[in-house]
């Protein structure tokens, strides 16, 4: 094999299994033999991260950390990890580890980019931990973004609610509730909205609407190993 993905997944197991999805669906191929080879960690019981932020809940790194190293015990060339408020703990994961871990944050900035949005006002859809650790909102606002994030109470209510809708497997529940929430940061004038949770885009799909951060993290994904000559075809 030329080279394989690392992906530390479990958060939840719905969000890594449609990340995974993601780079089979993104990756330039025309067999199954072409695919991108992946090494996949998915431990659903890595402590809530959100409480850990906002609340002083136990705190996930220890597992993170494990997950990162039995990653790096495989060989897997760099690593992925389909959770955003996990980012959180990046610089810490980042320094336990050989294989290079690419952020999704900037996975994200760069799509925007690449779409034309560059110094725009952008909505951001994330959970409370997230948009209180300021993952999204120093990252876009160092490449000349602004972010919007919901008011309290539609984050509470809505946001929130919405995300643990997708993790009990309520899907209809969670589009109706996630796409009110959408509805409200449109009416600020964004000029599109990012999914920077990754059980959002399991029910919000339009990409005219939507910036997906779980897909861009799988692009980038795939131009890592395709910069580098280590995917098997890339034609």
């Amino acid at each position: 094999m030329k080279g394989v993905l690392g992906v530390l997944g479990g958060m939840g197991p719905l969000a890594t299994v449609d990340f995974m999805r993601k780079v089979i669906e993104v990756t330039p191929v025309t067999r199954d033999q072409d695919h991108l080879p992946m090494i996949v960690h998915s431990i659903p019981q890595v402590p809530d991260r959100t409480a850990a932020i906002l609340r002083g809940g136990e705190t996930p790194l220890p597992m993170l950390g494990d997950g990162i190293a039995a990653l790096n015990r495989a060989g897997v060339d760099c690593i992925a990890i389909p959770c955003n408020t996990a980012h959180y703990w990046f610089e810490e994961m980042e320094r336990g580890s050989k294989a290079p871990i690419l952020h999704i944050v900037d996975a994200a900035a760069g799509a925007l980019d690449r779409r034309g949005f560059h110094g725009a006002t952008v909505g951001f859809l994330g959970t409370t931990g997230t948009i209180a650790s300021e993952i999204y909102q120093s990252r876009l606002e160092a490449r000349g973004y602004t972010c919007l994030v919901p008011e309290p109470g539609v984050q509470d209510d809505r946001v929130m609610a919405g995300i643990t809708e997708v993790k009990a497997g309520r899907l209809d529940d969670a589009k109706r509730i996630l796409e009110d929430a959408a509805t409200g940061l449109r009416a600020r004038g964004v000029a599109t909205i990012v999914l920077g949770c990754t059980e959002i885009p399991v029910v919000l799909d339009d990409d005219a609407l939507y910036l997906d951060a779980t897909k861009a993290l799988a692009e980038a994904c795939v131009t890592w190993f395709v910069e580098r000559g280590r995917l098997a075809r890339a034609s």
